[in-house]
């Protein structure tokens, strides 16, 4: 299926995921032979696969609980990108996180610092004004 791939799961979200795989067990078993059990991670209490209206509901509504601003889940995917840039990681393996063939396309419309990912241009900017008072 185009968009498919393989990624390393970091320990937070592998965690995060077993501990899920646990709560499915247990509404896996209230709900005997009415479980569905696609194989699918984001399930309803049946095991039918979450659309993504369904998904957007559930998560603002966990958004709202927890006092969250409510956020567009595909703009997750910019965040994701846009913290591994502002960490080093190179745009090639970024582009291959994305599912990308073109670097372009990640960097364009993925990765999108804010003021915060700025500030080390300022810094630098200070460090250097700092040198020239100095000469």
């Amino acid at each position: 299926m185009a968009g498919e791939r393989v990624l390393p799961i970091p320990s937070l979200v592998r965690e995060a995921l077993k501990t899920f795989r646990a709560t499915q067990a247990v509404e896996r078993l209230a709900a005997g032979e009415g479980y569905e059990g696609g194989g699918y991670v984001l399930v309803d209490e049946l095991g039918g696969a979450l659309n993504g209206r369904q998904l957007r509901t559930r998560a603002y509504k966990i958004m709202d609980a927890n006092g969250l601003r409510r956020v567009r889940l595909y703009d997750a995917r910019a965040s994701c990108l846009t913290y591994f840039a502002n960490n080093g990681v190179p745009d090639h393996l970024l582009a291959r996180w994305a599912g990308h063939t073109n670097v372009k396309t990640t960097k364009k419309w993925y990765v999108k610092p804010d003021v915060a990912d700025l500030l080390p241009a300022a810094e630098a900017w200070e460090v250097s004004q700092g040198a020239c008072d100095r000469s």
